[in-house]
């Protein structure tokens, strides 16, 4: 079987487009292939600044002969029927065959399809694929209609097997298909024909071009350590960074510089995001200081002067760009030791947040009230959380926020020492905006908590106040981020605060400051009350996500979810966790089979009696052993559960539970429910209420399911 390698050269491909496009490339090409009969062992796709590359290994030499049968109209149909199947067919009313049926004569097509070469259809695959290739942003050039992301040059398509390569011939608006391609824009300009791709790739190499990204990355990374290691330095890891410098270079040359000594007082984090936006420059730090002293840069020429004069440049351009750094810096905390940081939140008035929910700074006003009511559910002080509250977006006016926003909350600590701020204030300027995404850390410094729990709830109450809910996949204000943020800090701090509290106060501030949408046939104070719980119920969604991948099911978390008190995260998740413990053992599954069989009976009873059997069962009606024991082992689950439920002990409250299984078990085994004798009935339905209510005061069982 055949391999073919395809070349696709062009101009420089931006480095952010060619992981994706060797991924199209591979996709559009085998897809095309295998929709046309073609079958293979394996395909792998590359990319360099200059080139798409995709092998094929184990193709077929031609696809197979195809016989197809299709059953068409009866005879005598309507002319327009016959047509619209000859049509689908692609065949001519001469080719039709009349064929007996059940229901009388009926037309056939026989389409046979002959096998074709594999040559002749990659030249076909291949064309629709450049003509049609899924580019972000494409160009044309010269005369022709062709669009590429860049000036396409020239199409390397080669078949090889034991025999020798053969090129594939085609013709794409003039640019010819052949087996040859080129090296190096500078170190290895000229032209040279390849066989395979073992061939293509070596001859490559040779020509100064390593072909795989991740040979590059590897190469980078290993040539910038090394060479940071020697001075005692460590280079600060960027993947994407890494990732993106792969794509910039085919022939990776690795350069240490220097940074100006002027510029080492800069923060690290400023140093270090100037050089990565700017430059695409790696930060050397040294550990003994925690110092960005230097930087490495990568170069995609080799020089006789081993890249002294490119390196030069390179500091140069770096200088002018940390001295506007270190301009914003000093301009920034001369404003700070001046007028401290109310400078910047006076600005944040003239600063719209949304037009519907005011400016930054009336946010600021809402979240410093949330921060102060939140604070000793969180073990912070009220003053210091409200003090962080009011000072933790003002960094958001400052120059090196408005050069860099990436830098948001890290200057606002900075600046915030700068102002004299202490005992945890200026770490929650940083760490409020936290965390930001699934995998983020989660701050747990009181006051940064306060500050982060008041920054989303103003963010969700806000946008539910008027109406800019997420709606499928539609997320523009992130608030499903922000929900999950709050989840995240109220359970990884064991904070234990009921949500609706300051939701509900956060709601009736925003009175005075926007007009919240009333809801049909409500009135100001309902529409307020709808909003709360419709937004509880959006973090109970939130929720249901973030334990299902802890491995808790979502028919227990709704169980949970409908007890009260269940705008208590911390509480409602110890409670699911208990619960889906209980559930996993014999007993628990067991006891919810005789929980829904109590319910059943009792549920139909009440039904059909009109009347609700809720006003306890006498032990003096009891006749059975089993009924006997069952009212002693509901008298002791009760004793334990009602006091563990206070004390929100809820692993004590489920394994109580759990302990009626056998002599429910037993109840059912032994006594008939219905019995002849309506006292006894009626004592023994009674009975299967008792069962009832004491599961359903740990959790709402009829929620479980199986």
């Amino acid at each position: 079987m055949p391999d073919l390698l395809i070349e696709l050269f062009s101009e420089e491909i931006p480095a952010r487009m060619q992981s994706r496009a060797a991924d199209d490339l591979r996709k559009l090409v085998t897809d095309g292939l295998v929709e046309a009969g073609l079958t293979y062992a394996g395909a792998a796709a590359f990319s360099t600044p200059r080139r798409l590359a995709l092998s094929i290994e184990g193709l077929t030499a031609e696809s197979k002969a195809v016989r197809e049968e299709r059953k068409g109209p009866k005879v005598g149909a309507p002319d327009q029927a016959i047509e619209g199947f000859l049509r689908g067919a692609g065949v001519t009313r001469e080719d039709l065959e009349v064929r007996d049926d059940k229901k009388g004569q009926v037309y056939f097509a026989v389409i046979e399809k002959p096998g074709r070469m594999a040559a002749d259809i990659i030249a076909e695959v291949l064309e629709q694929t450049v003509r049609n290739f899924p580019w972000p942003k494409s160009m044309r050039w010269g005369d022709g209609p062709l669009k590429w992301v860049r000036p396409l040059h020239s199409i390397l398509c080669i078949l090889s097997d034991e025999a020798g390569a053969q090129i594939v011939p085609m013709d794409v608006d003039g640019i010819t298909s052949g087996n040859t391609t080129r090296g190096h824009r500078f170190l290895a300009p000229d032209a040279f024909s390849v066989t395979n791709l073992d061939d293509y790739e070596a001859k490559l190499k040779r020509a100064k071009v390593l072909l795989r990204a991740d040979e590059r990355a590897e190469a980078i990374w290993h040539d910038a350590i090394h060479q940071a290691f020697a001075l005692g330095l460590e280079v600060v890891e960027d993947r994407g960074l890494l990732a993106e410098v792969a794509g910039l270079v085919e022939w990776p040359v690795v350069l240490l510089g220097r940074i100006d000594d002027a510029f080492l007082g800069l923060p690290p984090e400023v140093l270090q995001t100037s050089m990565k936006e700017h430059q695409k420059f790696f930060s050397v730090r040294n550990p003994k200081t925690g110092r960005i002293e230097r930087f490495v840069t990568v170069a995609n020429m080799e020089t006789a002067d081993q890249g002294a004069t490119i390196l030069a440049g390179n500091q140069k351009v770096l200088s002018a760009r940390l001295s506007d750094a270190k301009f914003f810096w000093e301009n920034d905390l001369r404003t700070v030791e001046r007028q401290g940081m109310k400078a910047w939140t006076d600005q944040l008035a003239n600063v719209t947040f949304h037009a519907k929910l005011g400016s930054q700074a009336e946010r600021i006003e809402r979240i410093a009230a949330l921060a102060r009511e939140i604070a000793p559910h969180v073990g912070a002080k009220p003053d210091l959380a409200e003090e962080a509250a009011r000072i933790a977006k003002a960094d958001l006016a400052s120059e090196m926020v408005y050069e860099f926003p990436e830098l948001q909350g890290l200057m606002g600590q900075y600046y915030a020492k700068a102002a004299g701020h202490d005992d945890g204030v200026p770490e929650a300027c940083l760490e409020h905006w936290q965390p930001l995404g699934p995998s983020d850390e989660v701050p747990t410094a009181p006051v940064s908590v306060a500050v982060a729990l008041a920054d989303k709830i103003d963010t969700l109450t806000g946008f539910w106040a008027i109406d800019e809910k997420p709606t499928g996949s539609k997320d523009p204000f992130a608030l499903r981020r922000a929900a999950l943020g709050v989840i995240r800090l109220v359970l990884e701090n064991g904070t234990a605060m009921p949500l609706l509290t300051p939701i509900a106060n956060h709601a009736q501030q925003r009175l005075n400051l926007i007009p919240i949408p009333l809801e049909n046939g409500k009135n100001l104070t309902e529409s307020i009350d709808s909003k709360c719980a419709d937004l509880l119920s959006f973090f109970h969604d939130r929720l249901k996500v973030f334990l299902k991948d802890k491995g808790i099911r979502h028919d227990i978390i709704d169980a949970c979810i409908a007890m009260p008190g269940n705008d208590d995260l911390t509480l409602l998740v110890k409670r699911a966790e208990a619960l889906a413990e209980t559930l996993a053992t014999d007993d628990g599954e067991n006891l919810i089979q005789g929980f829904k069989r109590a319910n059943n009976i009792l549920t139909q009873a009440e039904e059909k009696d009109g009347v609700e059997y809720s006003y306890g069962a006498d032990i003096k009606f009891a006749e059975d052993d089993a009924e006997k024991a069952l009212f002693a082992a509901l008298d002791a689950a009760d004793a334990k559960i009602a006091p563990a439920m206070k004390t929100q002990d809820f692993s004590t409250a489920m394994t109580a539970m759990a302990a009626l299984r056998a002599p429910i078990d037993a109840f059912f085994t032994d006594v008939q429910v219905n019995a002849e004798s309506e006292i006894l009935r009626r004592n023994r339905l009674n009975l299967l209420s008792c069962i009832r209510n004491i599961c359903l005061s740990v959790a709402d069982l009829t929620k479980i399911e199986g």
